[in-house]
């Protein structure tokens, strides 16, 4: 069996198991996109580690869970055993899990997030579903509501508030998104859907290499493996920044 028919992603273990449910969770991209949590409330005037622990489970719920069960639901692109059933469940459980944290926000930190509940549910049936045509399922969308909405949300959770600090966070958490689905979408279109590549590199000494999927997919998927690492632990030295 070939690699790509063995790994839908790099992250990806064999099927089956327990292994499915580790490939659902998309640990290194589940973890970066926490980090844009993390980075979003560290620019805050004061971070709160309650509302902080509160964001982070509930994107946790929503992105890890919630969102990878109705992608893999849409077309099983990690190609796992989990029945149709625990992925609704999963998907359901998790949003529900996100909405009750997003409703004690709402009470205890300000009612500007009860805006951003639904925004949230909307943006993860929307882009993983892909509804209305996939409208919403683009590079564009991607980086707004994986990067910079994540970002503002856990800003508005710290503040009760926006401020431009806060829209300058989210917009470098966007673009760096942006960058991710950039890299990311010819690494997922060579390990899914490419049978085959052949041919050769050329250079200018006169010397070949053979050029197959993997050389191709070799650069972008190093990036997007240390970018994974990266993320967090900048999200982690602004924290700690902010509480020394």
């Amino acid at each position: 069996m070939s690699d790509r028919e063995e790994r839908p992603a790099f992250y990806a273990l064999p099927p089956g198991g327990w292994r499915d449910y580790w490939s659902l969770l998309h640990p290194p991209y589940t973890l970066w996109h926490l980090s844009y949590v993390a980075i979003g409330a560290a620019m805050a005037p004061r971070v709160n580690a309650r509302w902080l622990g509160e964001t982070l489970l509930a994107f946790f719920l929503a992105m890890g869970l919630a969102a990878h069960a109705l992608d893999e639901l849409h077309g099983r692109p990690l190609r796992t055993r989990i029945p149709g059933g625990a992925l609704r469940a999963i998907a359901v459980l998790g949003l529900a899990g996100a909405v009750a944290l997003g409703v004690d926000g709402t009470i205890e930190v300000s009612a500007w997030i009860a805006v951003a509940i639904p925004v949230g549910i909307f943006l993860v049936a929307a882009y993983n579903l892909e509804l209305f045509g996939g409208a919403f399922h683009s590079d564009l969308w991607f980086s707004l509501a994986w990067g910079g909405f994540p970002a503002l949300t856990a800003f508005l959770a710290q503040a009760g508030t926006i401020r431009p600090g806060a829209l300058l966070a989210a917009a470098f958490c966007a673009v760096t998104a942006a960058a991710q689905r950039a890299l990311s979408t010819p690494v997922r279109r060579l390990r899914r859907q490419v049978i085959a590549v052949s041919g050769e590199i050329v250079l200018a000494g006169g010397e070949r290499e053979p050029l197959d999927a993997a050389a191709l997919r070799a650069a972008p998927e190093r990036a997007l493996r240390l970018l994974s690492v990266a993320m967090p632990v900048l999200a982690a030295a602004l924290l700690v920044a902010r509480a020394l």
